[in-house]
């Protein structure tokens, strides 16, 4: 039997797949198995035991086997992507010390020490100290030395979720260079481990020795060890070609290889990204993430938890879709549709800025969301378009800034996550934005780009372009209506991006009056 076929390990927020897919793009099969994301022994926190994220893939690989499995002597190798910044410390034999620290979690460690000397100087003169305090405040690593510092005295390696699974599959102590999102002390512009002269040595003090081999994407990591086999299904000695980040592995897995193409992903968290050969700093400080390309950088903006206010109406005002959508085995965006055609674009003035979740610049850490404009005449129907119209126009300021910083316009969108099974999702975006909206072919992207990695590194495609072109195609297009494209510049430009500058002075008088958000506070114990 011909081995033409890619297995891709997909660990996301709230479950784990195994996927195949062929060399045409094509998702053979899959199986996919929940998992509660996280468990909060304090109020903040999100952890989760290490062993849920490897029990998930293992049950996912095993009934994939089960379901079909004249397709496991077909497989060319394996890929893997997962949910980004989970932080896990190990022994030195891979066994877990202490639940993942997931990167939902909230909890901050206020009062570190700052960076001293030339690094401390610059960053006074360039403004930028609040910034080098709000990264050391968010580092899992400076809360672990301060709470539990005999974790990290029995640390052998500190991990990422990528390189636990990885060490999981094969053995070692592994992982890709475009898995590398957090707070460890990682050269962006480099791609690889910072240099010791490196300030971020010293706002995350952290010991070398405790950071894994970085593999470039599409890189071999290892190979199926025989435990693993036992435990997955997978064939021992199979090739783990290093992949990326689930968001880094979704934009070429949606066709965006190239600047000029955005990926919209409307997910748990909502971002916009582009694949920029050159390195560019949104923000002063606040890197690009590494690409799913060797070289290359992910150029992300990102609205944090933005879909979570679709979750939240979900749980709140849409008990009968969400009764339907299970009977009928469809996402729940899909019956909501029928909300967005009940109301004309603009949603009567409603107006609504997705900040549910402090920032550390755009917007500032004293942001909230808002929702301006009610009326006696809006309705549940209003709401729900106006989230989706929020999300979409806080994107769409995203994109004029990767514009601004990289020189390179925009001439279209992919939409991925879940929000991207929504028709009317989809439209409003192509008029918000007033580009086409492309549905990839797929909806497991992340997947796809992670196999797509797994082409290249097994020779199965020459390069990325190749293998893009023909594993990536384009679903159905959603062009912008001019009336209504003209009807959102004009909220946009007149309304959206007076909002913040406007509502800034109130939030600060509530954090002032009411603590939150806080200002670096931790969880009290």
């Amino acid at each position: 039997m011909a081995k033409d076929l890619i297995l891709a390990l997909d660990n996301g927020t709230q479950s784990a797949r195994a996927l195949i897919f062929d060399l045409h793009g094509t998702l053979v099969h899959k199986v996919q198995v929940p998992f509660t994301p996280y468990t909060s022994p304090q109020p903040g926190w999100a952890e989760q035991d290490p062993e849920v994220f490897w029990g998930a893939l293992c049950t996912a690989c095993r009934q994939l086997w089960q379901q079909r499995p004249e397709l496991r002597d077909a497989i060319a190798g394996v890929a893997l992507t997962t949910q980004r910044s989970t932080i896990i410390n190990v022994d030195a034999q891979g066994t877990p010390l202490r639940p993942a620290i997931v990167w939902l979690d909230q909890r901050r460690t206020a009062g570190v020490k700052p960076v001293k000397g030339l690094w401390g100087l610059a960053f006074a003169l360039s403004g930028m100290s609040k910034t080098v305090a709000y990264l050391q405040a968010e580092a899992e690593i400076n809360w672990l030395q301060r709470h539990q510092p005999e974790v990290l005295q029995a640390t052998h390696k500190i991990l990422y979720l990528s390189g636990y699974l990885t060490h999981r599959l094969t053995g070692r102590f592994a992982d890709s260079v475009g898995c590398q999102v957090g707070y460890l002390p990682f050269d962006y512009k480099a791609l690889t481990w910072a240099q010791a002269w490196d300030w971020k040595w010293r706002a995350v003090p952290v010991d070398p020795q405790l950071l894994v081999e970085l593999i470039p994407p599409a890189g071999q990591l290892g190979e199926i060890t025989a435990a693993a086999a036992a435990a997955t299904g997978i064939p021992e000695g199979l090739p783990l070609i290093a992949a990326a980040a689930d968001k880094a592995c979704e934009v070429i897995g949606s066709g965006a290889l190239d600047p000029h193409i955005g990926c919209l992903s409307y997910g748990t968290t909502a971002t916009i990204n582009t694949t920029q050969k050159r390195y560019v700093e949104m923000i002063p400080l606040i890197p690009p993430y590494p690409s799913a390309v060797p070289g290359a950088y992910s150029l992300e903006l990102q609205v944090y938890r933005g879909y979570w206010m679709v979750s939240w109406f979900k749980q709140e005002f849409a008990h009968e879709e969400r009764r339907l959508a299970e009977s009928h085995g469809v996402e729940p965006e899909t019956l909501f549709d029928h909300l967005v055609a009940e109301v004309e674009p603009g949603a009567k003035g409603l107006m609504l800025q997705p900040y549910w979740s402090p920032g550390l610049k755009v917007p500032g850490p004293e942001a909230k969301g808002a929702i301006i404009g009610f009326g006696d005449v809006h309705t549940r129907a209003h709401l729900y378009r106006a989230i989706l119209e929020g999300l979409a126009y806080a994107l769409r300021e995203g994109m004029e800034r990767t514009v601004q910083r990289s020189g390179t316009p925009l001439t279209e969108l992919r939409i991925s996550g879940g929000g991207s099974q929504s028709n009317a999702a989809m439209q409003l975006t192509a008029d918000i934005f007033g580009l086409p909206a492309i549905r990839p072919h797929t909806y497991e992207t992340s997947g796809l780009g992670a196999a797509m990695d797994a082409a290249v590194g097994l020779g199965l495609y020459p390069d990325f372009e190749s293998a893009v072109a023909e594993m990536a195609h384009q679903g159905e297009v959603f062009e912008p209506d001019p009336k209504t494209r003209d009807l959102y510049d004009g909220l946009f430009h007149r309304v959206y991006k007076r909002m913040y500058k406007r509502l800034k002075p109130l939030y600060e008088e509530i954090q002032e009056i009411t603590g939150y958000p806080g200002k670096g506070d931790e969880p009290e114990n």
